[in-house]
């Protein structure tokens, strides 16, 4: 089946020189935006009964911008003041520029990343002398405490943050030819919201091996697994792949 109309389980971009929009425009498709999942940051009160200590830490390790504003948030309700010398290892560039938000950048020792955590950790085991703090949403990826205890890393978690399901009761039912996903949490929400969703002719697009692993080990068929070779962004994957879809069927 050619596909015409597809939902993006993200906000709407701001920008109208969003990808997506061209995208659309391009091949002929209408594009929906809706998340399926929101942030929600952790109390006060529910942070101290972690009995983690702000002050006691050298070192940030940020994996994603709500890490970034839900660290900032909380010390901000607990006037915790963050030391000048505090260090950030950020998971990506565009993490560690969104640091600007809260603190003088050019002031901080800031250690950045390529976008993966197997990348920073070989950073972080460059300065295995500080004490690190990761701040974490309650679905977090378990591979990040793995890899920082097979590494020798003292640290400790900082849940800071939940992922929670969106309300997506309106939609009463799927009407899409392709559902695209960012985390495994998108997934879980599906499910949470239409526990009886046969997928069919419905074709399921993922971004990052987390995201592929939880479609399929919800039983769902993987139609699309991006990033590729020749299209490193979700966008760039999505036109290649609307191309050929659209190409090869004969309706």
């Amino acid at each position: 089946m050619k596909i015409k109309k597809i939902l993006v389980s993200q906000p709407e971009p701001k920008s109208d020189k969003s990808p997506y929009f061209d995208l659309a425009e391009k091949n002929n498709v209408k594009i929906d935006f809706r998340p399926f999942i929101y942030v929600e940051g952790v109390s006060a009160k529910d942070f101290r009964s972690q009995k983690v200590n702000i002050p006691d830490y050298t070192a940030v390790i940020f994996t994603s911008r709500n890490a970034i504003d839900n660290f900032f948030r909380i010390c901000a309700e607990m006037r915790i003041t963050v030391i000048d010398s505090m260090k950030y290892f950020c998971i990506s560039e565009s993490v560690a520029y969104y640091l600007q938000k809260y603190i003088v950048y050019r002031k901080r020792k800031i250690f950045i990343g390529q976008g993966s955590f197997p990348d920073l950790i070989e950073i972080i085991n460059k300065h295995n002398e500080e004490k690190f703090l990761v701040p974490l949403s309650d679905q977090h990826n378990k591979g990040i405490p793995e890899m920082l205890d097979n590494n020798g890393i003292k640290y400790a978690k900082a849940i800071l943050y939940r992922t929670v399901n969106s309300d997506l009761s309106d939609l009463m039912s799927i009407n899409y030819d392709l559902l695209v996903f960012f985390s495994p949490s998108g997934i879980r929400s599906l499910l949470t919201n239409f526990p009886e969703f046969q997928q069919r002719d419905i074709k399921i697009a993922s971004f990052g091996e987390s995201t592929a692993k939880a479609v399929k080990e919800a039983g769902l068929r993987l139609d699309l697994k991006a990033p590729l070779p020749q299209a490193p962004s979700m966008s760039m994957a999505l036109d290649w792949y609307i191309k050929e879809n659209n190409k090869n069927d004969k309706k």
